[in-house]
């Protein structure tokens, strides 16, 4: 069983913590199988709002093996450029192991100076909070820093911009693992989309025309992926979400990029395609549960 460790350093901001946890989290309630730990290199470290962690052990019990994931959440300013911070040799020296070991080395807003310090950034393409990118380029000036972006992956170091974004980063490693059906499920648990990183090369209508904030246009796109064998008109999903059917293709359009028809047919095919694994179902009845008319409506589809 793959293990995902957090490490908790003093002044460590929480929602850079709680952001990721919580993904790995609802991704055991829906049956991912995956051990959440939690680890510190000082004693009772205490959060930016003040809240205190106890009984939390030293990264030295640690027993991670490859495959496994260490996340370092972002801290304070002052302390990322405290002494006391670049004087931690041998937690620096113990995650440096961990990325030789083939342990991916995760890390949110100015965890990344952390991975820095360990030697890890060295001609890796990485990033932080956009405050401190300048800061980190400047620091690890070997490194390539890339602004403007989620989160960056390089070999099995992985690192991400601030804040919310450590979320962003957990559901693409939780996709990796388990697909992106599984993480839209995860998403939608949280009520979170999944904003993939510019650099994202892998495809799927599931989680591809997402990246923007309309609240009814989702609710449509949700509605769709969960009914895709009903007749979806574009009256009926207006009514749905409250607004006129030229208004719901017109805003649809504006924020994804593609008709609501052009959407509905992707999912279609992405589960057609998925339901042709199974040797027992028969083309008429995938095309049934996909929604299409007949059979050979489906064949001409996925001919194209």
């Amino acid at each position: 069983m793959k293990k995902v460790s957090f490490i908790i350093p003093p002044t460590v901001e929480l929602l850079d913590l709680a952001g990721p946890v919580q993904v790995f989290t609802e991704a055991k309630v829906y049956g991912f199988e995956i051990e959440i730990e939690f680890y510190r290199y000082q004693d009772n470290p205490v959060s930016t709002a003040g809240l205190g962690f106890e009984k939390i052990k030293h990264y030295r019990e640690a027993k991670l093996k490859e495959g496994d994931f260490v996340f370092v959440p972002g801290m304070d300013n002052e302390y990322v450029n405290s002494f006391p911070f670049k004087a931690e040799r041998d937690f620096f020296k113990w995650l440096k192991e961990c990325s030789d070991k083939k342990i991916t080395c995760c890390s949110i807003c100015t965890g990344a100076f952390a991975l820095g310090h360990a030697g890890l950034l060295k001609d890796t393409e990485c990033t932080t909070h956009w405050r401190r990118v300048k800061a980190l380029q400047i620091q690890f000036p070997q490194a390539k820093v890339v602004a403007d972006i989620l989160f960056v992956k390089s070999n099995n170091i992985y690192t991400s911009a601030g804040i919310s974004a450590g979320i962003d980063l957990a559901l693409a490693i939780l996709e990796d693992l388990k697909g992106p059906f599984f993480t839209h499920k995860v998403a939608r648990g949280l009520v979170v989309y999944h904003r993939r990183s510019g650099s994202h090369k892998q495809q799927s209508v599931y989680l591809d025309y997402r990246n923007h904030i309309n609240p009814q246009v989702h609710e449509v796109q949700d509605y769709l992926i969960d009914n895709l064998s009903k007749e979806n008109s574009i009256e009926s999903l207006a009514s749905l979400v409250g607004m006129s059917p030229r208004n719901l293709s017109r805003v649809f359009k504006e924020k994804t990029g593609c008709t609501v028809l052009e959407y509905l047919t992707q999912l279609r095919k992405e589960y057609a395609n998925t339901m042709l694994n199974n040797p027992e179902y028969t083309i008429g009845y995938i095309a049934s549960k996909c929604g299409f008319k007949t059979a050979r409506q489906l064949q001409r589809i996925l001919k194209k």
